[in-house]
């Protein structure tokens, strides 16, 4: 396996309303998925979830955590209350994750399809935005972004299938010196260093502030550089699901590929136990943040043999290795993505080694750091609250509002996806994986569809008596080679259900 594998990004959205800062964000949030599934014709409080399969507290270590001593954040198998949460025709769930809308990408088998439909919930939360804000209404913003600056944090989380037999200890020695780097390339840049930005400066990411130990279950406190938990919503003795909770959102193109592509292979080297010898950092809470603090990349951190190294250096530790890999492995004959994601990886390293700001056509943190000397060149300081705020303006989902959008839309940025393959996977899932079944479930038959999740749909039809479930365990099954023709023969839910009896399989 190289950088093709089953994976997605699930991205909370920050949400305000200007001029009332006691307004509910549960409540904002549901309104904001009710407003766009309405104007779908979906049912977003008929059509619920199906949490049968769910198991937010069983730890990749081998437990269990009981749910009295769990935090209510953690407790995911629970019915939203606003009962906002519907699956949309491309395949994603579209919900209320406590307090912001989450858009959860359908799955996909590369870094560039995961980047393509990642980009499509940023368009269903542009129309959202739009629906909301008409004459008379309060106004809503949403913001592609990781923090509010003012000491919350919410997460932008990857997710990669691997084999169950992979040992998850090996996981861990190998991903955290990978995840405390991973930033120089994959940050997306934060004005204030802290969690509530209380030190003038700017550092490399939005999250490592909010990182407080190196394994854990917890992904709103105590928040863990690597993330235990293990839910793999596929067969369980045969595959795992890493949930990643460490990445920042990026916008650019192609920072975001490089952070699903690079994160692939190094998990490919994992599984075929390729690294015979680990890197191993002293304290690597500590490393996550002194690196993201710095962005001149020259601050080193210590390795428990006693040798120090930057981030950039670790990056291209891991660089090395999984060029060494491909190479040795698949020599010439590789797939166009891993070649893709390599030669990226290299040309993006290099150019950070000679000046960072090389990359700020590709690298959300240069490209934001640009920006802000440009206003700090007209007499704004780091501690300016002016600059606080534009870093906010940034991620504006809004075209017209954005500094991002409106940066892209004049050229500044390279761009790897064309905006009709974009607006395409607003509605489209994609054509590999389940999540094609799951969408043309959504797009045919939405009427009889009671409930879904990402291993199953239950329809509710008149010519059944009871609830019809239909599990969706392998990740590559109920692609379009697989059920197209059925959807093109059926006429009714029904007939599809009589079409996918086993011994019509």
């Amino acid at each position: 396996m190289t950088v093709r594998r089953v994976m997605g990004i699930e991205t909370e959205y920050g949400i305000s309303q200007p001029g009332d800062p006691t307004a509910n964000p549960m409540l904002m949030s549901g309104r904001v998925v009710t407003a766009y599934a309405r104007d779908l014709g979906l049912r977003a409080a008929q059509a619920g979830w199906d949490y049968e399969d769910e198991a937010p507290l069983r730890d990749a270590r081998g437990w269990d955590i009981s749910r009295a001593l769990a935090d209510p954040s953690q407790l995911t198998d629970e019915e939203d209350p606003t009962l906002a949460n519907v699956v949309l025709s491309n395949g994603a769930r579209l919900y209320v994750d406590h307090a912001h809308p989450e858009y959860s990408s359908p799955e996909v088998t590369s870094p560039r399809a995961a980047l393509t439909w990642d980009r499509a919930g940023e368009l269903v939360m542009r129309e959202a935005v739009r629906l909301l804000n008409g004459p008379g209404m309060p106004p809503l913003n949403l913001y592609k972004n990781n923090t509010d600056g003012k000491g919350a944090s919410y997460g932008t989380h990857e997710n990669y299938l691997m084999p169950r037999e992979t040992p998850f200890a090996r996981i861990v020695t190998h991903l955290i010196p990978f995840f405390v780097s991973r930033q120089v390339v994959t940050g997306s840049g934060k004005v204030g260093i802290g969690t509530e930005s209380t030190t003038p400066g700017f550092q490399l990411s939005q999250r490592a502030d909010f990182f407080e130990v190196e394994v854990g279950l917890e992904t709103t406190l105590k928040r863990p550089i690597i993330n235990t938990r293990d839910e793999p919503h596929a067969v369980t003795d045969k595959y795992r699901r890493l949930h990643v909770i460490i990445g920042d959102a990026n916008h650019c193109d192609v920072a975001g590929l490089l952070k699903m592509g690079t994160t692939s292979l190094v998990l490919s080297l994992i599984e075929a136990d390729a690294i015979d010898k680990a890197v191993v950092l002293d304290q690597p809470v500590a490393a996550l943040q002194a690196i993201s603090h710095d962005p001149t990349l020259r601050t080193t951190v210590k390795l428990v043999d006693g040798r120090s190294i930057t981030g950039l250096e670790l990056q291209w530790h891991y660089y090395e290795l999984a060029a060494n890999w491909v190479t040795s492995r698949y020599g010439g004959d590789v797939d166009a993505d891993t070649t893709e994601v390599l030669q990226r990886w290299e040309s993006v390293l290099t150019r950070l080694g000679q000046d960072p700001m090389s990359c700020a056509r590709e690298i959300d943190w240069v490209a934001k750091l640009q920006t802000m000397e440009g206003f700090r060149s007209r007499g704004l300081e780091w501690s300016d609250p002016k600059l606080r705020a534009i870093d906010i303006q940034w991620s504006d989902v809004r075209a017209d509002k954005g500094i991002f959008h409106k940066l892209a839309a004049a050229g500044r940025f390279e761009q790897l996806v064309p905006e009709a393959e974009v607006e395409r996977a607003v509605k489209e899932p994609p054509e590999d994986t389940r999540a094609y079944f799951r969408g043309k479930c959504l797009e045919r038959f939405t009427a009889n569809i009671a409930a879904a999740s990402w291993d199953s749909v239950i329809f509710d039809v008149p010519e059944r008596r009871t609830l019809q479930r239909v599990p969706m365990r392998e990740p590559l099954r109920g692609t379009k080679a697989h059920v197209g023709d059925l959807f093109e023969q059926a006429s009714s839910a029904d007939e599809l259900l009589q079409a996918l009896r086993p011994d019509n399989d």
